[in-house]
């Protein structure tokens, strides 16, 4: 505990400093870095709400001892105060525990068909539809990059990119609240291609990256890339398009693959699918720092990894559970409407829990 409220020093002269280069016009002619710092501000701005309230506590309480014993009715006081105090030193700590520094950042988000064929792709558009949904509860703007629908009507793939308005705290960023969307979520229903009310059990793959905000973030080479261009097309594979405006972009040193046909130009199909290979290479080089980090703690609720399945969503039951946090409801139907406010708080509540532990030890 004293080596965490020792590091409250340099973060309040880091704040002290970051005041002051917000306080320079000649700053905010860079739009990117006054995006940065304003943040960090942001964050910091929290470590130091909770320091004072902190000292604050400490000191009433300190007042109270000295003088208790003079006065009763001040020392009736004390309990409270301790338990102030102690509750002041557990909000400090958990501002204090190591956050995700890409908390703020907006998000690219791929949503892919799994098993189960047109009732997969059916499900991979309910989830495109209810992370829509939830963005408009929280007044993001969507814009969908690249969409592949199946005959059905529901969608192959998708990669969508999700950007918050302004300049959102940490916690409320886009990365913050969707972070732990990534694996597989699992479908219980009765398909509409059934015709004796089974229920089938299929599933949908979402990847979620932080998104890069300059190219120097991730540089990349080139000579590194290998473009191909050809024609566009719709369900079942019919040409929608006499020319040839998509674009895939194969990165050669990852093997990391991109297409994109939805866009009018063959100039913006590639802007396109660069912004989201550049998002893939920074979440990619994330979890590989995080991996090769021998002391860090991980949290017990991972991210990224579209190969584990963190959700069901049972429909004769109007039910969803989450297996990684135990969270349950039976509002399924309100969830794919766009309340998943509760169902992305228990992960980020046991993340926050998970810190706050590691960082008391």
């Amino acid at each position: 505990m004293t080596d965490q409220l020792a590091a409250l020093t340099p973060l309040l002269e880091e704040y002290a400093e970051v005041e002051k280069q917000l306080a320079d016009p000649s700053v905010h002619e860079d739009q990117g870095k006054a995006r940065k710092l304003g943040r960090r501000y942001a964050e910091l701005g929290r470590i130091v709400q909770a320091a004072n309230a902190f000292k604050r506590a400490e000191g009433d309480l300190a007042a109270a001892q000295e003088l208790g014993d003079d006065d009763p009715e001040i020392a009736q006081e004390i309990e409270g105060l301790e338990a102030e105090k102690s509750q002041a030193l557990n909000n400090l700590l958990k501002v204090l525990a190591p956050a995700d520094p890409d908390d703020a950042r907006d998000v690219i988000m791929e949503i892919k068909a799994g098993e189960g064929g047109d009732e997969s792709a059916l499900f991979a558009g309910d989830l495109l539809r209810m992370y829509t949904r939830y963005a408009e509860t929280k007044g993001w703007s969507v814009q969908v990059l690249s969409l592949t629908e199946s005959d059905l009507g529901g969608i192959k793939d998708a990669q969508v990119s999700f950007k918050a308005k302004g300049n959102p705290a940490p916690e409320e960023g886009v990365w913050a609240q969707l972070k732990f969307e990534g694996g597989v979520h699992r479908v219980q229903r009765v398909p509409v291609t059934e015709s004796q009310g089974r229920i089938h059990t299929s599933a949908a793959g979402v990847l979620v990256m932080p998104e890069v905000e300059s190219d120097d973030e991730v540089v990349i080479d080139p000579n590194d890339l290998k473009i191909d261009v050809f024609r566009s097309s719709g369900p079942g594979g019919q040409s929608v398009n006499t020319t040839d405006s998509a674009v895939r972009i194969t990165h050669l040193p990852s093997g990391i693959v991109v297409s994109m046909q939805d866009e009018k130009s063959q100039l913006q199909n590639k802007e396109a699918a660069m912004r989201v290979l550049q998002s893939r290479l920074l979440a990619e080089a994330k979890a590989k720092r995080e991996a090769e980090a021998a002391d860090m703690r991980h949290s017990q609720v991972r991210t990224v990894d579209r190969s584990e399945r963190i959700r069901t969503y049972n429909f004769p039951e109007n039910r969803i559970s989450d297996h990684r946090t135990g969270y349950k409801s039976y509002n399924l139907d309100q969830v794919l409407d766009g309340a998943l406010g509760p169902v992305i708080a228990s992960a980020i509540e046991m993340d926050e829990a998970q810190r706050l532990a590691n960082a008391a030890n």
